[in-house]
């Protein structure tokens, strides 16, 4: 432990060789736990924990994913395991490519770092149905998260094989492995909730928590948000923005967090939530600060919902969560640096947290302070719970500032190592990144491809016909978003009606008699809506098509499964002018799942297909389009974005990978947490947000990730749109995302690094380096008096240089600046 008398920056580089000293030799062979920690190789341990899916990147992104959150102070890494995508259809297994489950295992012990495996087998996660195979919905009887025999011999066959699969490959700690928890099931607390579900789901649960025990697997089991009726042989734990207050209702069990909110996800009508560095620091020192002992962050980092996987409805491609490491992979700062900075200092009072006695003394409303004592050494943390007033605090004859909303914590109970509203740590913009390859991409030479509806036209070629309207999920077991539904009529001379369709589904195309009278789609939340299309029919037999689309299916609520999607039940009929109505409802509908597009699998290029090229011209604003183009990959590393402004609704694919849905059309609303953000106060997300939300106005989402592991060096790329509502390619590049502009703020005596990162990029100049900056964010600070010595400093150390330190000094400031603190922007 560092000694009293140290200097901040010294306490912190003592901590840091401490914490890599604790994560270095990660490793055990028993786990237990009583009622301060887990208890590994029987000592007690904290564990700070970080969510990376695996689906949602590349096994060649793991091993980077997974260092970078070692260094920013993780000892474990956790993940759910997606049932559907192990198991797409009945006992077809896929254990590949990013669904190598094993091997991202492996890529956690080979980091050094513990492993929690979450199996579920619902997992939520705005998954496509919560991670449930939609083929589950074809068993005779089965209820879905209740008592039942159908539904718990699927659930406890998968279970098994996932547990076998980690057997084999010797994963748990008891084996040598780094696996120290798994979890049964998933926040069932609003399933148990429902009146008419009570009994059966209290079976169910006891069930689930009896059937994993028997697995053997030498581990706790854990169930997160069950604080009713918890089994006896499970821990359960807390999810959410803040778990200080949490404590189990069983005094035997640890305080563990296993979601710790680091933003939110994007719904394609919605801006971004972005959590500030500042609460999410606090929540977690706070956690801590009352007996806290395991915290994992949901997410560490996001990545990508990749081909049809986003549930939702209507959850985006991007599933970046604002977490420390974005999309791409890249460290956001300052939210990386700052909780690095804050896991250090925890792990070097470790022990004292686990086996010190502990008193909490309130300073009055909204102060406490807690002091830690253990033989003759203390550990102290303050909070400061208001979030409209600063407070000064005396501990021991000694006065500490504490900013509004804010902790700080004392490893000595003496000196302040951290307080989380005071962030040291530099601030990242990411940009578009203008090159060579992109300026290319502004001479795209497309081709394309109608997409063949010809075969849709009539009700002759389906799959199988059926005198009722049926739901759409069970009738395409999800395997694709699409759904013909097709029925003919004969009909007396010419007549004018409006086509009207009652819908459950997300999205409708009508055609009659192969032209394409309307289209439309549901607004978010309310997935019913009546589409109303002038028709004309002619003498004759007539033939209507519609086209109902999905947009990722539910995957939260009571009996989310059941939710309908499609024209089930209708009615469908055809209004004349009096009011008097044809219903088609109980006609003879003919089905077929998906289009002619999916099953040539055009998105892969194959030989064969007949692209058209007029002179370079390709048509625009056209429905049920296929578009193709090449493009060399960009040189370097940097993450590699394909930028769909221009186009509508669709799907995009870079040498046969699906980079997922894409809807740039979809503008995201204006709400009123766009326009401010103070970290000060309780964060909250969708509905109740009040705050520190971004890109209100804007498309939902503008750029889509390629892995790099999609493109091919020195050889053509092929980038393929299914463009399915009618949009312009002409504008769509490929870009790379890079560092912009980094800042800082600091005091005297302060040190400051600016970073542009790897890969050779350097800092090109110094924009401000002044006090008292109060307008502006990083990236566009309008600059208040300007320090002349402080921006000579910078310049002097930083231009030319990946990184650079500047120590603060009395020099810098100028004579009548109001602020204490120095603000520094540069270019990367």
């Amino acid at each position: 432990m560092a000694k009293a008398m140290c200097s901040l920056g010294a306490c912190l580089a003592v901590m840091l060789v401490v914490l890599a000293a604790a994560v270095a030799g990660v490793g055990c062979s028993t786990v237990s736990y009583d009622g301060r920690s887990l208890i590994l190789d029987g000592e007690r341990r904290i564990v700070i924990s970080g969510s990376i899916h695996y689906p949602r990147s590349t096994p060649e992104m793991w091993p980077d994913l997974i260092k970078k959150a070692k260094e920013g102070g993780l000892n474990a890494i956790e993940t759910y395991v997606f049932w559907n995508g192990h198991e797409p259809r009945r006992r077809e297994f896929n254990f590949e490519g990013n669904y190598d489950v094993v091997r991202f295992f492996k890529e956690i012990q080979n980091a050094g770092t513990y492993a929690i495996l979450r199996i579920g087998p619902y997992i939520c996660g705005e998954w496509n149905c919560g991670g449930l195979p939609v083929w589950l919905r074809d068993i005779p009887g089965i209820k879905f998260r209740l008592h039942n025999k159908p539904f718990e011999n699927e659930m406890e066959a998968f279970t098994t094989l996932i547990v076998k699969k980690m057997k084999d490959a010797n994963m748990f700690a008891g084996q040598g492995g780094p696996i120290i928890l798994a979890q049964i099931e998933n926040e069932y607390g609003y399933t148990m909730l429902q009146p008419e579900n009570i009994q059966s789901a209290h079976e169910y649960i006891h069930w689930c928590a009896d059937m994993a025990n028997k697995q053997n697997v030498g581990v706790p089991w854990i169930m997160c948000q069950q604080d009713n009726d918890v089994p006896p042989n499970v821990v359960n734990t807390c999810n959410g923005f803040y778990c200080h207050e949490w404590f189990s209702n069983r005094t035997s069990i640890p305080k563990m967090w296993t979601e710790n909110w680091t933003g939110w996800y994007r719904d394609w009508d919605q801006p971004e939530f972005r959590r500030p560095t500042e609460d999410i620091a606090f929540a977690v020192a706070m956690f801590f600060q009352m007996r806290g002992s395991l915290q994992n962050y949901y997410m560490y980092h996001g990545g990508t919902n990749f081909g049809r996987t986003a549930g939702g409805p209507y959850i985006t491609t991007s599933y970046d969560y604002d977490a420390p490491l974005d999309e791409y992979g890249n460290l956001r700062q300052p939210k990386y640096g700052h909780l690095k900075e804050l896991h250090s200092v925890l792990m070097s009072i470790e022990k004292i947290l686990l086996h010190g006695d502990y008193i909490d003394t309130n300073y009055g409303d909204n102060v406490t302070v807690t002091k830690y004592t253990l033989n003759a050494t203390s550990a102290c943390f303050i909070n400061n719970r208001f979030d409209d007033r600063d407070v000064n605090v005396t501990l021991d004859g000694t006065t500490h500032f504490l900013p509004a909303w804010s902790v700080s914590i004392l490893p000595d109970c003496k000196t302040v190592a951290f307080n989380s509203a005071k962030i040291k740590m530099q601030t990242t913009v990411m940009v578009n990144k203008t090159s060579m390859v992109e300026q290319q991409t502004e001479h795209f030479k497309w081709s394309w491809m109608p997409e063949n509806l010809r075969p849709f036209m009539t009700d002759e070629k389906g799959n199988f016909r059926k005198n009722e309207l049926l739901e759409q999920i069970v009738t395409t077991t999800d395997q694709s978003d699409y759904l013909w539904y097709r029925t003919s009529l004969e009909h007396k001379g010419e007549g004018s009606y409006v086509l009207y369709v009652n819908t459950t589904g997300h999205e409708l195309y009508a055609f009659v008699n192969g032209k394409l009278v309307g289209q439309q789609y549901s607004p978010n939340e309310n997935f019913t809506f009546q589409l109303k299309s002038p028709v004309k029919l002619h003498d004759g037999k007539n033939y209507i098509s519609l086209l109902s689309g999905t947009v990722g299916l539910r995957n939260y609520g009571g009996s989310f499964e059941l939710l309908p999607a499609g024209i089930v039940g209708g009615p469908v009929k055809l209004i004349d002018s009096s009011g008097s109505a044809i219903d088609l409802s109980n006609n003879s509908w003919s089905y077929k799942a998906g289009l002619a597009g999916e099953y040539r699998k055009i998105y892969l290029d194959k030989p064969g297909n007949k692209w058209r090229s007029h002179n370079s011209t390709i048509p625009i604003n056209r429905p049920f389009t296929w578009y193709k183009t090449t493009f060399q990959a960009p040189a370097g590393e940097d993450s590699v974005v394909v930028d769909l402004h221009g186009l509508n609704k669709g799907v995009a694919w870079v040498n046969g990978n699906s980079l997922g849905r894409y809807w740039p059309s979809y503008v995201a609303a204006d709400m009123p947490g766009c326009h401010h953000c103070d970290y000060r106060g309780v964060f909250k997300a969708e509905v109740e947000a009040q705050k520190c939300l971004t890109g209100c106005g804007e498309p939902s989402q503008q750029l889509y990730h390629v892995p790099r592991s999609f493109l091919n060096k020195g050889e053509p790329n092929t980038l393929i749109l299914f463009e399915e509502a009618g949009g312009d390619p002409s504008e769509v590049a490929v870009r790379t995302v890079v560092k912009g502009s980094v800042c800082a703020s600091a005091e005297v005596g302060d040190t400051v690094t600016l970073s542009c990162g790897a890969h050779g990029r350097t800092i090109s100049s110094v924009d401000v380096a002044s006090f008292g900056v109060a307008r502006g964010r990083c990236g566009s600070y309008d600059g208040g008096c300007e320090s002349k010595v402080a921006y000579d400093a910078f310049a002097a150390a930083c231009v030319g240089k990946e990184s650079c330190t500047v120590l603060v000094t009395d020099a810098f400031a100028n004579a009548g600046c109001v602020s204490g603190v120095l603000t520094v922007q540069a270019t990367c």
